[in-house]
C-alpha cells in the first residue's frame, strides 16, 4: 500500500496578489479546482500522488481582489505567473469544473504540458449551453440576487456534503463577485473560441467523465477526447460531478496515469 504524502499549505506574492496552496512532495502535477471551491477539494488526489493544487484568485484563501481579470485569459496569465513563481518548466494539469482555465494556459504554451487529466470541466468546444444556476449568475442583477439569498441550506441540497460546508465557509463577497465576472465573460461562443487550438496539443490526455453529471452532460467528454490532438483516453464513470467521491477507484486511475 502507497504510503500518503504528507501536505503542506503555502503561500506567497505571486503576480500582485496573495496566493495560498496546498503542496505534498516534489511532484509537478498542478490541480485545478472549479466553483465553487478551492484548492482542498483535491486533498485525496494530493495525498496520494503528490503535486500542487493552488486557490485560484477570487476562491479558497487567497485574494480577491476587485481589479483581478476574473476571465478565461486572466487565469491563464495567472497559472504562468504561477508556475514561473514555483519553478515548474513543465507541468501535467489535472482540471474539473473551472480547472479548464489551465486548456487556455495548455494551448498557448503547449512545450509547458506533459500530460492532462480533465473530468467534468467546463467545456471548450462548441454546443454547449449553460446549466440553469449558471444562466441566473450571468444575468445581470438576477445574478446578485441569487447570490444575496444564497445559505447554506441551498448549498447542501445541490452540493456533496464533503464539499458544501468547506465551499460556503469561503463563498464571501470577493468569491461571489469572481464567481459572477468570470461566468458573464463566457458565455457559449467564448467556451467555444478557446478551444480552437486544442488539437494542437499532442500530449497524453486521460478524461474521467462522470454519465450522471446534472451540469455537463457525457456528450462534452467525448467530444473534448476527441478535439486533443494527442493521444486521449476516455473513461465514462457512473458518477455525478465530483465523481472521485462517489468512486474512489477513480484516485487510483488518475494517479497510474499522472505517474
Amino acid at each position: 500500500m502507497n504510503r500518503p504524502v504528507e501536505i503542506a499549505e503555502r503561500h506567497s506574492r505571486i503576480a500582485g496578489i496573495d496566493v495560498h496552496w496546498r503542496q505534498a512532495g516534489e511532484a509537478s502535477i498542478l490541480y485545478l479546482h472549479g466553483v465553487p471551491a478551492a484548492g482542498w477539494q483535491w486533498e485525496p488526489f494530493l495525498a496520494r500522488t503528490g503535486g500542487i493544487a493552488p486557490d485560484l484568485p477570487g476562491f479558497g484563501r487567497s485574494d480577491k481582489p476587485g481589479d483581478f481579470d476574473y476571465t478565461i485569459p486572466g487565469y491563464d496569465r495567472f497559472l504562468e505567473a504561477f508556475c514561473d513563481e514555483l519553478g515548474l518548466e513543465r507541468v501535467t494539469l489535472v482540471m474539473h469544473d473551472w480547472g479548464s482555465v489551465g486548456l487556455a494556459f495548455a494551448q498557448r504554451l503547449p512545450d509547458r504540458v506533459e500530460r492532462l487529466v480533465l473530468t467534468s470541466v467546463v467545456p471548450f468546444v462548441g454546443g454547449y449551453r449553460w446549466h440553469r444556476v449558471a444562466r441566473a449568475w450571468r444575468t445581470p442583477l438576477l445574478g446578485e440576487l441569487a447570490m444575496g439569498f444564497t445559505t447554506r441550506f441551498s448549498f447542501r441540497r445541490s452540493l456533496p456534503a464533503e464539499i458544501a460546508n468547506r465551499a460556503y465557509d469561503e463563498f464571501d463577497h470577493g468569491t461571489q463577485r469572481a464567481v459572477l465576472r468570470l461566468y458573464r465573460a463566457s458565455p457559449p461562443e467564448v467556451l467555444a473560441r478557446h478551444g480552437e487550438r486544442l488539437g494542437e496539443l499532442r500530449c497524453p490526455a486521460l478524461v474521467e467523465w462522470p454519465t450522471r453529471d446534472p451540469y455537463i452532460g457525457t456528450q462534452f467528454g467525448e467530444r473534448l477526447a476527441n478535439a486533443l490532438g494527442g493521444d486521449a483516453h476516455l473513461e465514462l464513470v457512473d458518477a455525478g460531478h465530483y465523481a472521485w467521491l462517489e468512486r474512489p477507484e477513480l484516485i487510483d486511475r488518475v494517479a497510474r496515469f499522472v505517474k
